[in-house]
């Protein structure tokens, strides 16, 4: 009986912990925030995407009075790549536009993070939807771009 509460917990304790990082592409950027989200918005509009916001989460923290490390999101697409995904299953329109969270995290380092567009897919259980791929492909291009030194 106690082996099997404890593989239960078990269980339960890295399921939650894999799923916090499930569908996430994280990648380090050797340049600041503000220089990161500068070469993000370049690339973003070079490939003819339209940038839909840019959200400054440590801005909106201090307006209320809290501390925010450096935590910027874009939000970006083009009805060419979202429309395919969402003719797969509509309700992949609630993970699109895309978006790239980039942030300092605790050890002063810049990052860099977006859903993966195959996860996106799997989660709207179109796993095989044609366009999944394509976008994956896409927007590690994008992000390899931006991060080109």
């Amino acid at each position: 009986m106690m082996r099997a509460i404890l593989f239960i917990f078990l269980f339960l304790s890295f399921s939650s912990s894999a799923m916090a990082d499930e569908g996430m592409i994280e990648q380090a950027s050797p340049y600041s925030v503000t220089q990161t989200m500068q070469r993000l918005e370049m690339a973003i509009r070079k490939g003819g995407l339209t940038i839909f916001a840019v959200i400054d989460h440590a801005k909106g923290a201090a307006k209320v009075g809290q501390k925010l490390r450096p935590t910027q999101l874009i939000i970006f697409g083009s009805p060419k790549g979202g429309t395919p995904l969402m003719q797969c299953n509509q309700t992949a329109g609630i993970d699109l536009p895309l978006k790239i969270l980039v942030w300092e995290n605790a050890q002063g380092k810049v990052m860099l993070g977006y859903n993966d567009p195959v996860w996106i897919a799997k989660r709207h259980n179109v796993p095989d939807c044609a366009v999944a791929p394509k976008l994956h492909k896409n927007m590690a291009k994008l992000v390899q771009k931006a991060l080109e030194q």
